[in-house]
């Protein structure tokens, strides 16, 4: 557990904090909190709190929810089998994952919401003042207990904290560069895009883009 504090204290650059969220008496937060902290957070856990993550300088991080195995595969990852840079990956319940998003440049709400949206994060998960699952503890969801009354432990599968992405935003309307052909049938067709077409000279740039 020590080893996942370290790994989460150098992705959001030792600055942020754990919340205990008890769904009867609400929640409360652990500024910047260390490896002390991790006996407390267990026993909270143990008594059915969820303990939870979240960067205390936001607008550069993105979490994407609920996101199947598919989903990792088509937008986190590369078709080597390796992650794409920035992110770090916690599998919240069996094939579920939530993934965050370390952006080289910072975000507003709409942006992160449009953003969430092309990742098929859940729509219910808006990205005001959100927290993420803490890795090391139980995902206390009754939906996820199980016949003999365990409840899933939520895992640390990939952490990036050496990269970051870049998120090209465009937000001008966009043109056609050529005028529609009089014979296109009105009918409508096919349209076929090619990746190629949006080739920012970086790998992360071009998958946003395209």
């Amino acid at each position: 557990m020590n080893v996942i504090f370290e790994k989460l204290d150098r992705y959001f650059q030792s600055n942020w904090r754990i919340a205990i969220l008890d769904l009867k008496k609400g929640r409360w937060t652990i500024e910047n909190p260390s490896c002390a902290v991790i006996p407390y957070l267990k026993a909270e856990n143990a008594h059915g709190r969820h303990i939870l993550i979240q960067p205390k300088e936001a607008s550069c991080y993105l979490l994407a929810d609920d996101i199947s195995p598919s989903l990792l595969r088509s937008h986190h990852m590369l078709p080597n089998g390796s992650f794409k840079p920035g992110r770090m990956v916690i599998e919240t319940s069996p094939e579920n994952f939530q993934v965050w998003i370390h952006s080289t440049a910072p975000l507003d709400l709409e942006q992160k919401r449009i953003i969430l949206k092309k990742l098929n994060s859940d729509p219910g998960a808006d990205p005001n003042n959100r927290f993420g699952r803490c890795p090391g503890f139980r995902n206390r969801k009754e939906e996820h207990q199980s016949a003999n009354g365990l409840f899933p432990l939520a895992k640390l599968i990939w952490v990036d904290w050496l990269r970051k992405t870049s998120i090209p935003i465009d937000s001008t309307p966009r043109t056609p560069q050529h005028p529609l052909s009089p014979s296109t049938p009105r009918g409508g067709g096919v349209c076929r895009l090619c990746r190629d077409h949006y080739d920012k000279g970086n790998e992360s740039q071009t998958d946003f883009a395209y």
